[in-house]
């Protein structure tokens, strides 16, 4: 296994500002003129936060800068069906985008926002997943004949899923540093988990962080757990230790 040392001097190297012009936590940076506007753009950016890393970087800044004008937060608030203009990134249809959007714009009118959804969730999981209610939100308010493109940027997290992406913005949002926001409080990082995906599980094996097979849920808690070995007051600042060993290891 990884020692403490080499694995904290990739966190060192690693966890700096330079690692936000690459990355889509750039967008919870270029959009922080407001708590709103910052948490908004990075569950957006989170959502498309898959496939190719250039591509999907061009379609979000096609996305904030085209259509949303440069303001998340004022783009979801007045968002109504037929702005995308034909919109799209990979398995999201331009109605899938449209039914995520007129989801959010009654989460801020009606039910205090993001941070209250997950707020929620982290007080009252289901079969100790957090992540449950916040996604039986969105499934609650979708039009019956939803797309796949949907469910795959909101991916239900009862299928015992990696939830990667949904990891990965509450880090953003939990964790304070160089990169991660800190813009929330209602949970320690101690208890932020792992975001993981086929590259993070093939390094964490490599670590001798994993033993399970599959990349699943299980296989986020028994990464994390085995990195508070390491710091166990916040495991998931290690993600970027994961990214640095993939770099040096080509």
């Amino acid at each position: 296994m990884i020692t403490k040392t080499e694995i904290d001097n990739l966190v060192k190297k690693y966890e700096t500002a330079d690692f936000i012009k690459d990355d889509p936590v750039q967008f919870c940076h270029r959009y922080n003129q407001t708590k709103e506007d910052c948490e908004i753009a990075g569950f957006i950016a989170s959502l498309l936060a898959y496939g190719n890393r250039k591509v999907f970087i061009r379609k979000l800044n096609e996305l904030f800068i085209d259509i949303a004008e440069n303001e998340p937060y004022n783009f979801i608030m007045n968002f109504e069906s037929g702005i995308l203009n034909g919109f799209n990134y990979r398995f999201g249809t331009e109605e899938d985008f449209t039914d995520i959007f007129r989801i959010l714009r009654g989460l801020y009118e009606k039910d205090g926002g993001l941070e209250e959804l997950f707020k929620y969730g982290y007080e009252n999981p289901q079969n100790g997943n957090m992540f449950i209610p916040v996604t039986d939100y969105f499934y609650s308010r979708v039009r019956e004949n939803a797309g796949q493109g949907f469910y795959f940027m909101i991916p239900n997290p009862q299928k015992g899923g990696a939830m990667k992406r949904m990891c990965m913005y509450l880090r953003w949002m939990i964790r304070k540093g160089p990169v991660d926001l800190g813009l929330w409080n209602f949970m320690p990082a101690s208890e932020l988990l792992i975001p993981l995906d086929v590259h993070v599980a093939r390094i964490s094996r490599e670590m001798g962080l994993l033993t399970r097979k599959t990349n699943d849920f299980k296989s986020v808690v028994e990464i994390t757990e085995n990195l508070k070995g390491f710091d166990s007051n916040d495991p998931a600042k290690y993600d970027f230790a994961m990214f640095g060993y993939g770099v040096n290891n080509k």
